[in-house]
């Protein structure tokens, strides 16, 4: 699977909270292209609203530059969303 560049955000059509978000992602992920930062770290990061964050997540997985997959604990509360980047 071919990865998106940085270049590619900056072109893209994509709003600009989820060009910031998927940024903050790209500079978090690891060698896997994956990261899992909480939606509180990712809105104090960027200083940017918890529904906007949502929103921005939202707008990535739908226009597929980024994978989303819930994680849970040990005792089924949920933790950390996985983040990947296509």
């Amino acid at each position: 699977m071919r990865k998106i560049t940085v270049e590619e955000v900056y072109k893209s059509d994509l709003s600009h909270r989820a060009r910031a978000v998927w940024l903050y992602l790209h500079q978090r992920a690891n060698k896997e292209h994956s990261c899992f930062p909480s939606i509180a770290t990712i809105c104090s990061d960027i200083k940017l609203s918890k529904s906007t964050v949502k929103r921005a997540i939202s707008d990535l997985v739908n226009a597929g530059y980024i994978r989303k997959e819930n994680r849970y604990r040990e005792n089924n509360g949920q933790s950390s969303n996985l983040y990947t980047l296509i």
